[in-house]
């Protein structure tokens, strides 16, 4: 039961996740991501603002699949937790020591994703602002990296395009410039 307990290869997770596509068209839906499912749960749970006035049930089997994310990921957590340390490149582990993160603590170091961590000052005011980014920037591009990266390439749209070089370039200079930055201000 390995394959429960490591990281599926890309060579096997990229057609599943590319499978995405197909299996929504043959559902009748053509778009998908997981940032509208909080618009989607605001509209179900009645708000009265203009913007979450709209028929949600067009679109609850999104809502459905968000609460699959999260049951897998608690029975993945629980269930199928990986005993031994994430196979980490040399390099990377080097580079994360530097930054004084232990490469052995799995996928979520201990120094970054603990209580004592986002409890205290710092810990928190980086948890807020992150979550406030990721959600300005998704609104921002009209989508998340699932919707822009999945679906919109898949129906060939060039603002999915930009938006998932965007989501890249972002990606490659937080984890260069903002994450050491950060990981020093933390300590």
């Amino acid at each position: 039961m390995d394959w429960l307990t490591q990281p599926w290869p890309w060579y096997v997770a990229g057609p599943l996740i590319g499978l995405t596509v197909p299996l929504l068209l043959l559902m009748g839906n053509r778009r998908f991501g997981i940032s509208s499912s909080l618009r989607h749960l605001c509209a179900a749970l009645g708000s009265q603002r203009p913007f979450f006035q709209y028929n949600w049930r067009v679109e609850g089997w999104n809502l459905a699949f968000v609460l699959g994310i999260v049951a897998g990921g608690c029975v993945a957590g629980v269930r199928w937790v990986n005993p031994h340390p994430v196979a980490l490149n040399p390099q990377t582990a080097s580079a994360l020591a530097q930054m004084g993160v232990s490469a052995d603590s799995g996928f979520v170091p201990q120094e970054l994703f603990s209580w004592q961590a986002v409890l205290s000052l710092p810990g928190l005011v980086f948890l807020l602002l992150g979550g406030f980014l990721i959600g300005f920037g998704a609104r921002w591009a009209a989508g998340c990296t699932s919707g822009h990266s999945i679906t919109g390439l898949a129906a060939l749209q060039l603002p999915s395009l930009l938006a998932t070089v965007g989501f890249f370039v972002g990606g490659l200079f937080a984890a260069h410039f903002i994450l050491p930055w950060a990981l020093g201000f933390l300590r």
